[in-house]
């Protein structure tokens, strides 16, 4: 998974990847390579094992923005995912039909919303697992629900359609 992290308004690119570490996660961001085990012992508490050190991690956040406190020191930080970037953009310039896609292999853990419901632009639509993460898949336009093609459960590769949404002009029209 790509992300672009702001930490304290410097971005880094940030790569998290499982393949890259025997436990956790591995990660690339800039220069830095390396393995990192990150565990929430409570909500917002993070114990993190990295390099043979151990860390605590107070983590506020709202929506996309807060502040990490983590050896003293105190981090504003930001987090953009580039796929809910691309999502809204073309919101912006798409009508009609869009598919919803599976950006990876995955699983399907859970459905939240039924085929006919309305949805807004970037509403989540349903939960699908990646390498050990849950990522909710969101509809890329506000519309209606036409198509849903998975159900819990279900594998589903890179690129598949999982859901169509209709935008409402074309509903209503």
């Amino acid at each position: 998974m790509k992300l672009r992290v702001w930490l304290d308004g410097v971005a880094n690119d940030l790569e998290l990847n499982p393949e890259l570490a025997q436990n956790g996660w591995g990660f690339e961001c800039g220069n830095e390579k390396g393995s990192v085990s990150v565990v929430e012992v409570e909500p917002g508490i993070y114990s993190i094992l990295w390099e043979g050190s151990s860390f605590e991690a107070v983590v506020t956040l709202n929506g996309d923005q807060g502040v990490v406190k983590v050896a003293g020191a105190v981090v504003a930080v930001r987090i953009e995912d580039p796929r809910e970037i691309s999502g809204a953009v073309s919101s912006l310039v798409a009508a009609g039909r869009q598919h919803v896609t599976a950006p990876m292999p995955g699983r399907v853990v859970d459905l939240l919303v039924e085929e006919g419901q309305a949805v807004e632009a970037g509403q989540a639509i349903m939960v699908v697992e990646a390498m050990k993460m849950q990522n909710e898949m969101r509809a890329p336009l506000a519309g209606r629900v036409i198509r849903v093609l998975v159900r819990p459960g279900d594998a589903v590769a890179a690129g598949d359609v999982l859901a169509t949404v209709e935008s409402e002009e074309v509903c209503n029209g």
